[in-house]
């Protein structure tokens, strides 16, 4: 193996794939990176068998090979290599780098100890916008169980049909969902649903596109899933995520979520946020502030004991029977905070029923979350 590569692009490929590894007492290979120079390219991958990364960036090849090294000292070295072109080749199971003043060697594995990454049939997919998927996934991610008691929950919810796509994640207490409409291309004969984990979406938040029209695609089989971002301007590899998916089926979430309100309220978002954040520092342990509804306004109350007690209130358009509810305030705020409209509508069914927050005039998302219940 023999490449030149700039450093920046080094230092890239690193950020990107050296994330997954570090962690396994077990199998003490995992946590390594696998680098390999290829024609024109320098592939670095990475995995912890739930998750792989691969990731592609341009280079000078002089001579094709591969080897395994330890992902954290590899990373900490590239972090201080000065901006400038650097030289990278192996003698036998060692790695050396060298600069215009620099001239290193860190010793590393055979490669044919690495595990292997699934590879996926590349003439049936999804595609799609990545900025799109980021900011989706990003609205929804945060409401996933932790929990192991129901694996099912454990993970955001695909949901794919022709045209579109919802995005759906919930803890029992909370639940969101996202639809995505615009410019998705399936290539799929049938309808294609798999959950994802947590720590595989967020994984793949970081990786996905933030800049306007980079499409991605997306490749399914029985058990595994991969995410393929491509090099700008060119239909290149850039980075491949491959991850498992979580086995079981996703609950019928669609029956909790509220087809009619007793009482509904049209409230300004940012006032709100404002109103909330400050009712929550009286919350207490349970994080609880109650939400009476009156003719025209809204009074928002808390109470700790060891601190004191604050009560708030703003304008509102309300509907329906008032009424007093307990929420989550920290519950209430993350649904706030991914909604982009300036005003948002508040249904409520009463202490019992799940209560629904939407954006207005926006139908792609809506967050539904329960009541504390007194």
């Amino acid at each position: 193996m023999n490449f030149t590569i700039l450093a920046k692009e080094l230092k890239k490929g690193l950020g990107f794939t050296e994330k997954i590894t570090g962690k396994n007492l077990t199998l003490p290979i995992l946590n390594n990176l696998l680098i390999e120079s290829l024609p024109n390219f320098i592939k670095i991958s990475s995995t912890d068998l739930e998750v792989g990364i691969e990731w592609w960036g341009p280079c000078k090849t002089e001579k094709e090979g591969s080897v395994v090294v330890p992902a954290k000292f590899l990373s900490q070295l590239a972090g201080t290599l000065p901006e400038e072109k650097i030289n990278i080749k192996n003698k036998g199971n060692t790695l050396l780098i060298e600069g215009k003043n620099i001239k290193t060697q860190i010793k590393g594995f055979s490669s044919d100890d690495f595990p292997i990454i699934p590879k996926f049939l590349k003439d049936i997919y999804i595609e799609m916008e990545g900025k799109k998927l980021k900011e989706g996934l990003s609205s929804v991610v945060d409401m996933v169980s932790v929990s192991q008691v129901k694996p099912e929950i454990s993970g955001v919810y695909f949901s794919f049909n022709k045209g579109s796509i919802k995005l759906v994640a919930t803890d029992s207490f909370r639940l969101a969902e996202k639809t995505i409409k615009d410019d998705i291309k399936n290539l799929f004969e049938k309808e294609i649903n798999f959950i994802l984990p947590q720590k595989t979406t967020k994984e793949l938040i970081n990786i996905l596109p933030e800049e306007e029209g980079k499409k991605i695609r997306i490749y399914f089989s029985e058990s595994q899933v991969m995410f393929e971002t491509f090099l700008p301007n060119s239909t290149h590899s850039e980075i491949n995520l491959v991850s498992r998916q979580i086995d079981g089926e996703y609950p019928s979430y669609e029956e909790i979520i509220p087809k009619t309100s007793k009482t509904k309220i049209i409230l300004n978002k940012d006032e709100f946020v404002k109103q909330i954040k400050m009712a929550g520092l009286f919350g207490g342990k349970t994080s609880e502030v109650l939400i009476k509804v009156g003719e025209k306004d809204i009074e928002i109350k808390s109470q700790d004991d060891e601190i004191g007690e604050s009560e708030l209130s703003m304008p509102a358009i309300t509907e329906g029977e008032g009424t007093k509810v307990s929420f989550n305030y920290r519950f209430i705020l993350d649904a706030l905070v991914n909604i982009k409209s300036s005003e948002i509508s508040f249904e409520i069914q009463g202490n019992d029923g799940p209560a629904l927050i939407k954006p207005v005039g926006d139908t792609s998302y809506l967050y539904v979350v329960m009541p504390i219940r007194i």
